[in-house]
């Protein structure tokens, strides 16, 4: 499961991919095989944590399911 994190909550992505350019046909986030084709992954220090991306956006996504 995809979601969009911020300081202090976790965003369901149709909520915010649905206004972006760079969202697929339906307003998902460009997710691939594992990678945010829409944005850059971000260099993580603690591996015990799911992989993080960074959209063209600004917000941080993850894979957490």
């Amino acid at each position: 499961m995809l979601v969009i994190m911020t300081d202090s909550q976790l965003i369901s992505p149709q909520a915010v991919c649905c206004n972006c350019l760079m969202a697929d046909r339906h307003g998902q986030p460009r997710w691939q095989q594992g990678v945010l084709r829409c944005g850059r992954q971000v260099v993580s220090l603690d591996q015990a944590q799911p992989a993080q991306f960074e959209c063209q956006m600004g917000f941080r996504v993850a894979d957490i399911g």
